[in-house]
Formats: C-alpha cells, structure tokens, sequence
C-alpha cells in the first residue's frame, strides 16, 4: 500500500528522577548525601532511510513515545537514558508541526533526521542540595516532562523521470516495458491510483528511477480529480517526460489534450 501522507502524536520520554540517598559505611557513620541523578529522557527522531519507499509502516502506528530515563540510585549513580524512538520515513518526507503548521525538516537524502520532541532532562539528586549549613539534604528534583508534538509527515517522491500525461495515455505501460515495475493497467481513466516507481537499466552500469504519475485533467491544480495529491509528486522529478495518445479512445483532441496538461503543470 503506498501512503504519501500520515498524521502522529510524538511523546519524548520524561526525565528519570534524582535520588535522596546518604553513604552507609561502617567506617563512615556520618556519610554524606550520595543520590545520583534521573537519567535523560529519550527523544523522538525521525530518520529518513532509502530502503523505505511510502509512509505505510507509520498509517497503523500514530502515537510514538520514547522511554523514559532512569532515576537515579544511591552511590552517586545516574539513571539511564531513555531509548529514542525513530521513525523511519521515505526521502523526500516533509516533516512540519501540525498545529503551526511549520515546517520542521525537508529530508531530501537518505540519513536526514531531525529531533521533534525532546526528551526531559534527568532531576538532580540530593548531594547538589548540600551545603555547609546543610549537611544532609534530603530535597531531590524530579524528572522534568519530555516534550510532546502533533507531527505531519508528507511524501514528495523523489525521481529522475516523471511521467506525465492525461488518463490512458499509456503511462503505466511504458513504465512496464522499461522497467520490472507492475502498474495496475486497463482501459478506463485512473487505473493508476497512486505513483509506480520503476528503475530502468541503461547498459551494464547505468540506471535511473522513473516514476508513474497518476493521470491529470482540467482543474488538477485545483484540486479536480486527484489533483493535488499527486501534483505534488512531479516537484522534485529532474525530468518530465509528456506521453500524448494520438488517436484518444474518447475522441478528444490530442494537441488540446497536450496544451491542457501543459496548462495544468
């Protein structure tokens, strides 16, 4: 299933907290304050990995909480930090904060990664309270809150070739005769529902990625059709490649068909 566009709540992991402890030895009676500090929350991060091709893996999956970090221990022991929770994306992932609307990170290449919500920092145990006045503190700091962010992510595939053209103009096949893709193909407009990516060879060593782009009709860049769903999808192709049908099964004019899709991109 291909998915360009998904919606999640990110929770970074809370603070770990500090600890209120005294050192207990049997040569030292009067031993002073020992309480370690909470570990560091985890942090959400989203990572952008070329073995990923849609945002599928993450349409089940929309609330994403790190750990939370240790708490401290006695013996001046910090807790441990939280885990990170990453999440994998397709390059070409828009990364933009919901309610803002702002965006965050464009991941243009495999290994991009941006932190949306941090994790909360560790409290401080009792030995940071001691003073020479007050020798045995017992005050410790609890953990404090991970952030938390309502995230978008939306796909712009990334392509050499985009092909483009009206619905039925052969698009679909193409890409299966130069390529090993298997574009759903029949006779009746929108067979393609979402973009096919193919590699084509070109001799023994070099290749390049060609991308089946769903049909456009009048009205696409408002919206008519699947307009901007897929509109989107030709930004970021090096080259568009306009099939024409010369002879329509509907009967409609080629060259208007043309300088209508041209008007359209």
């Amino acid at each position: 299933m291909f998915v360009d566009r998904v919606d999640i709540y990110c929770k970074a992991g809370d603070g770990g907290d500090g600890c209120a402890s005294f050192r207990r030895e049997a040569h030292v009676p009067r031993g002073g304050p020992n309480g370690g500090d909470g570990g560091k929350g985890g942090d959400v991060v989203i990572l952008a990995d070329e073995n990923v091709s849609s945002l599928a893996n993450i349409i089940g999956h929309k609330h994403w909480n790190a750990e939370r970090g240790g708490h401290g221990s006695s013996s001046l022991k910090t807790g441990k930090c939280g885990q990170d929770a990453i999440i994998m994306v397709p390059p070409g992932t828009l990364v933009l904060d919901s309610k803002r609307g702002h965006l965050l990170r464009d991941m243009k290449q495999s290994g991009d990664r941006v932190v949306v919500a941090k994790g909360g920092k560790g409290g401080r145990g009792n030995r940071h309270f001691a003073t020479a006045t007050h020798q045995t503190p017992r005050e410790f700091e609890k953990g404090a809150p991970g952030e938390q962010r309502d995230i978008s992510l939306e796909l712009k595939l990334i392509a050499d070739v985009g092909l483009v053209g009206k619905p039925n103009a052969g698009k679909s096949t193409l890409l299966s005769r130069l390529s090993k893709a298997h574009p759903e193909i029949a006779d009746y407009p929108f067979t393609t529902k979402y973009p096919h990516l193919g590699l084509v060879r070109v001799g023994f060593d070099l290749q390049f990625v060609m991308a089946d782009i769903p049909g456009l009709i009048e009205g696409a860049h408002a919206g008519v059709g699947l307009g901007h769903e897929f509109l989107r999808h030709v930004e970021r192709t090096r080259v568009l490649v306009h099939l024409v049908e010369p002879s329509p099964m509907d009967q409609t004019d080629p060259i208007q068909n043309y300088r209508q899709i041209r008007e359209e991109m």
